[in-house]
Order: C-alpha cells, then sequence, then structure tokens
C-alpha cells in the first residue's frame, strides 16, 4: 500500500494550481497594461455601455418599461447618449460624471422614458464609494433617488409606489455602495500589506549590512590583537636576540626559539580564524572543517605574560577575588591586558616594566588597572590606533567603561583602567 504524505499536494490540487495561476497571471496582467494605459480600458467600457444604452434606445426595448411608450426617439437617443458617455471619466472625476448624468436621468423620469441606462448611475456610485471619502454618499443617495421621486410623484400607480420603488433604489445604492467600499478597504488592506512587506524588506537589509559591518569590525579586532601583539613579541625577542649573540650565544638561541614558538602560535591563531572565513571547496565540492579551538581566556593569561616577559617586559600582576567571569567577559578582559602591554612593548621604551592588577567582583563584575613606567609623552598609536578603539568596543558590550592616558604626575608612563559592572539578573 502506497504512504501519502499529506502535506503534499493531491492530484485534484496538482490540476487546479496552474489553473489559478494563469487566471492570477493574466489579471496582474491587466492590471499593469491598465496601469499603463488607462484610457484604453475607460474607452473600451464605456463604448460598451453606450453600445448598449443605443442598442436599447434604437430598438424598441425602453418601451417595455416606460410609462410612456410615445416619447420621441430622438429624445431617447439624447437621453441614452447623455446617461452612458459620462462613463469614460468614472475614474478620474465619478463626481462630476453623476451630476453630468443628473438632467438626463431627471428628464427620463419626467417624459417617462425611464430608460434603464439610468441604472448606469449605480457603476458612478459604485466608484465614488471606491475612489472618494464616504461623506460623498450622503448626497449621492439624493442625486440618484431624485429620478426615482420624479417617476413615483408623476406617475404614481398607487399608495405602496413610494415604498416599494424608493425601496429597491435605496437597496440597488446600498449595493453598489457597498461593494465599493468593500473592494477599497480590500484595496487599502493590500498597499499596507505591501508597504509593510517594502519596510520589512528594508530593515532586514539593513540588518544584514550592520551584522557584516560588526562582523568586519569583529574580525579587524582580533586580527590586530593577534598579529599586534605576536609581532611585538617577536620584535622584543628578536631585538633582544641580536644583542646576546656577541656575549651569550645560549640566550640568543633561547630568543630564537622563543621567537620560533611565538610564530607558529600567531599563525595557527591566524590560520584558524581565516579557515572561518573562508568559503571555497576542495576535494570535489565537498567544505573541509574549519579548524576550530577556544578563544583565549583568563586561564591562558600567565602564557600571555611569560610571553611579554621573554620579549623583554618585566610585568608584575596582583589578582584579587574569584576569577568567575563568562567567556565574553573573559575574553574582553584578556584582549584588554594583551592590548596594552603590546603598547607598552611597542612605545614604552627599554628600561619600562609594567603592572597587571585584576580585581574580581560579583557576578561578572571586575577592574583592571594596567600601568608602565615608560614614555611620559603618548606616542600616536597610543591615542589614536585601531587597538584603543577595539578595546573601547569590547567594553562597551558588556556597558563598561574604558580610561586610557598618560599616569598623572609626578609619575611617568601610560595607564589602561577597565571596569566591567555587575550581570543584570535573568
Amino acid at each position: 500500500m502506497d504512504h501519502v504524505d499529506p502535506a503534499q499536494p493531491g492530484p485534484e490540487d496538482r490540476a487546479a494550481e496552474p489553473l489559478t495561476e494563469y487566471v492570477q497571471r493574466v489579471n496582474r496582467r491587466v492590471r499593469d497594461f491598465d496601469r499603463r494605459r488607462p484610457l484604453v480600458w475607460d474607452v473600451l467600457l464605456t463604448g460598451f455601455w453606450v453600445l448598449a444604452a443605443l442598442i436599447d434606445a434604437t430598438g424598441g426595448g425602453w418601451r417595455n418599461v416606460a410609462r410612456d411608450p410615445d416619447v420621441p426617439a430622438g429624445l431617447v437617443l439624447a437621453l441614452s447618449l447623455a446617461l452612458s458617455v459620462p462613463l469614460l471619466w468614472r475614474r478620474s472625476h465619478p463626481a462630476a460624471a453623476l451630476l453630468a448624468t443628473l438632467p438626463a436621468a431627471l428628464a427620463s423620469s419626467w417624459s417617462g422614458a425611464t430608460l434603464q441606462a439610468a441604472l448606469l448611475q449605480l457603476l458612478l456610485v459604485h466608484h465614488i464609494a471606491l475612489r472618494l471619502p464616504l461623506r460623498n454618499l450622503w448626497w449621492v443617495v439624493a442625486v440618484v433617488t431624485a429620478p426615482t421621486c420624479v417617476t413615483v410623484a408623476r406617475y404614481g400607480d398607487g399608495p405602496g409606489s413610494w415604498n416599494q420603488q424608493l425601496g429597491s433604489q435605496l437597496l440597488s445604492i446600498g449595493v453598489a455602495a457597498l461593494i465599493g467600499v468593500t473592494v477599497r478597504a480590500r484595496r487599502d488592506h493590500t498597499a499596507v500589506l505591501e508597504d509593510r512587506a517594502r519596510r520589512l524588506e528594508t530593515e532586514r537589509d539593513q540588518q544584514v549590512r550592520l551584522a557584516a559591518a560588526a562582523e568586519r569590525a569583529r574580525i579587524a579586532r582580533e586580527m590586530h590583537d593577534i598579529i599586534g601583539h605576536n609581532l611585538s613579541v617577536i620584535t622584543g625577542l628578536a631585538d633582544g636576540g641580536r644583542y646576546a649573540a656577541a656575549k651569550s650565544p645560549d640566550r640568543a638561541a633561547q630568543a630564537l626559539d622563543a621567537i620560533s614558538t611565538t610564530s607558529r602560535q600567531a599563525l595557527g591563531e591566524l590560520r584558524r580564524l581565516l579557515d572561518v572565513l573562508r568559503d571555497d571547496t576542495q576535494d570535489g565540492g565537498s567544505r573541509t572543517a574549519p579548524e576550530l579551538a577556544p578563544q583565549p581566556a583568563l586561564t591562558d593569561l600567565d602564557h600571555l605574560l611569560d610571553g611579554v616577559r621573554r620579549a623583554g617586559l618585566p610585568v608584575r600582576t596582583t589578582v584579587t577575588g574569584e576569577p568567575t567571569l563568562p567567556e565574553g567577559r573573559q575574553l574582553t578582559v584578556y584582549r584588554v591586558i594583551q592590548e596594552a602591554l603590546t603598547n607598552t612593548l611597542k612605545h614604552a621604551g627599554p628600561d619600562a616594566d609594567a603592572t597587571v592588577d585584576l580585581a574580581y567582583g560579583r557576578r561578572g563584575a571586575v577592574t583592571l588597572v594596567v600601568t608602565d613606567t615608560g614614555r611620559t609623552v603618548p606616542s600616536p598609536a597610543h591615542t589614536g590606533g585601531r587597538g584603543l578603539t577595539g578595546m573601547r568596543e569590547r567594553t562597551a558590550l558588556y556597558g563598561g567603561t574604558l580610561e586610557a592616558g598618560p599616569r598623572p604626575a609626578p609619575a611617568h608612563g601610560w595607564r589602561v583602567h577597565l571596569h566591567l559592572p555587575e550581570e543584570s539578573p535573568q
């Protein structure tokens, strides 16, 4: 027994779907043509009703409902044209077109011809309800019922004529107006949905662009932190090894080993970052999985400080409190320490030393102070580089504050102060 998936369309659905799509496609084409050339459609529809009115007038069909069958043929023909030709302006000026048909409708009722072409006024009522403010319907009712009142007053056949004819006319006006209001509400609802869809699409595109910009900024921060720090360490080790080569070959060899280790570490971190971004395929189209590794945390801080010390910068550390930070906050603190020490390596001078004071508070709060005893005059990299911007961006993610500047006199050097507030309770 074959299994039938209820989510899949059945034979009837597959047979009906092409017809529905065909009707919708034809409807869209007609609407597009009408938007491009509205006069063509207006002329065609008006011509149809003018022809119908003329057939009724010249063929004598109007006499079947006329109160006075002896109305002159020329008057009947003129009234038929006067009642049908104004339909040409039913969309652009429906109120004016209705008022233009009023004299002909009154003449038709007074003469006793009671032409059926007067029913075309209901089409104008429909367009008034569709296109104009609904308050216009009050005078529209008066205009359309006036010929009926004339007919009943002049040719009334009994006490029930007023109720019957006026009731039928008011019912017809109500139906025409209701159709117009319904189409108008549907059109307005569709316009609102389309506008909302456009705004949502625009908002989605903006969110995509913002996400892409944020991702580019994050990648720039990571590459700056990885490359800048490790190159600074390598530079310090290379300078130390160069001075030690002449007097202590063993120290020079240790410096070269440290350079090799730091270089491999930097290449590994950079490769992992680029693997995440790579979008090419290998091995016949199968994408290779990127080499993944956790982001550095405060548990890696000793390794970071050892590398800085090997590069020739003495660093003292003081830690108070229990280190219970989430991973994101740990990365922020780690990167700020890394960037601050990197700047010290690059700009503080050969005789500088650094101090890292780290204090943990409750619920993820942390205060970090990194100071050095280097130059008093700040370098351009201290004040306007990408590293300081990256530190502030990372700090802002957690609502923290970061201050960086020269230490107050008489002290010499530079000071970086980071504070992350407590996490909000969930």
